[in-house]
């Protein structure tokens, strides 16, 4: 097992991430961080590359009989259903609608009335605190690649192995400081793991939100 957490705490995870991404620095693109824990990882990245900072976000659309059971994701964009959902067109019509509404407010909470940048033609670089299984970016990929970014990298401090394989399959390039042999989950690495607040996130977008 690991003998002690390798990142101070998000700010140190995402300087460490940095030593791996400066081939992109001043490129045509864009970040998109992860609310809430990946935002201060990519508030280093995109201030040290001189790229836009923003949000990626997206929901599961859970099953109708069990709502933690994923057979979806929405993002203020996109949607993408599992080919087995086994639920009906309208349960999934009325949850895409429900959920956006809550990304948008979200959105509009953290990025006031600064509009997304459009992803077409652009390096597209999604971060997030690191991941254990995958899953909830797997289908973010899937929704970002609809927009037709010229390349689409996932960028973590830690990720299992088994999420770093999956996510290298579908990503143009998958960059992650540490994948551990054992992995429990990602806030073991981290000495200073704490929830990141509504606050701490617009504070830190603040000079990125301007209209």
């Amino acid at each position: 097992m690991n003998s002690q957490p390798i990142f101070q705490d998000r700010i140190d995870a995402g300087l460490a991430l940095c030593q791996h991404l400066h081939h992109y620095k001043n490129v045509d693109g864009v970040t998109l961080a992860v609310p809430r824990g990946g935002v201060p990882v990519a508030l280093p990245v995109a201030k040290i590359l001189q790229l836009p900072l923003e949000l990626i976000l997206s929901k599961k659309i859970g099953h109708p009989m069990h709502k933690e059971f994923a057979i979806g994701a929405v993002s203020l964009t996109g949607q993408v259903i599992a080919p087995n959902a086994f639920a009906s067109d309208e349960y999934i019509q009325q949850e895409t609608l429900h959920i956006r509404e809550q990304l948008r407010a979200m959105y509009k909470k953290f990025m006031g009335s600064k509009q997304p940048t459009p992803l077409n033609g652009k390096v597209v670089i999604i971060i997030d605190d690191g991941v254990a299984t995958g899953h909830t970016l797997l289908s973010t990929i899937e929704m970002i690649k609809h927009e037709n970014p010229k390349k689409l990298v996932i960028a973590v401090p830690v990720a299992s192995k088994q999420a770093a394989q999956k996510l290298s399959e579908v990503a143009d390039e998958f960059v992650c400081v540490w994948i551990p042999s054992h992995f429990r989950s990602v806030g073991e690495f981290y000495t200073d793991f704490a929830q990141v607040s509504d606050e701490e996130v617009i504070q830190m977008l603040t000079p990125n939100t301007k209209a």
